[in-house]
């Protein structure tokens, strides 16, 4: 055996053996569902404890901000997007569940239900913006988006952990 036989022994790369790719998915979804809105939740918490006067401020501010570069990007460039998207999930699921390439299978279990949190956040953003919410208001809704997020991300993390395992059998019993 070569030293490269050796180390592809060792580290197997496929996406559904491999470590780093079960790491990468559990830092996707615990970023994602830290960062509400492209806000950070703590900031959430401090704002609803009333952690000195200027932590719900701070709190509002962010989320206007937030939520403002999302509908200018969504306004601007919306459809393109979409298309690119679209066109994106649709080539990772042919080359993955057609034509059987794992890593296709991995990347499409990641970004499809980060697609359903980016179409959430949008709709979420949108509702704050006509109904002009803040205070405890805004961090409720951002609570339910939250839980959403969460919800999604257990979902795909258990159908991930279900096809990986399915696929590592599928394949210890060919080779």
């Amino acid at each position: 055996m070569t030293l490269l036989d050796n180390v592809f022994e060792l580290i197997d790369l496929r996406s559904f053996s491999n470590l780093w790719f079960w790491i990468a998915l559990a830092v996707t979804w615990s970023t994602v569902s830290h960062w509400v809105l492209g806000v950070p939740w703590d900031m959430a918490i401090r704002a609803r404890r009333g952690h000195g006067e200027t932590a719900m401020t701070d709190f509002e501010d962010m989320v206007r901000i937030n939520t403002g570069r999302l509908l200018y990007v969504a306004d601007q460039s919306g459809t393109l997007m979409a298309g690119i998207a679209a066109f994106g999930l649709t080539s990772l699921a042919l080359l993955g569940f057609v034509y059987g390439n794992e890593f296709s299978q991995a990347l499409f279990l990641i970004a499809g239900p980060l697609t359903a949190v980016g179409l959430l956040s949008l709709r979420t953003a949108r509702q704050i913006r006509a109904r002009s919410l803040g205070g405890d208001a805004l961090i409720a809704r951002l609570a339910r988006h939250r839980l959403a997020v969460q919800a999604i991300g257990m979902i795909s993390i258990f159908i991930t952990a279900m096809w990986g395992m399915y696929q590592n059998m599928a394949i210890g019993a060919l080779g």
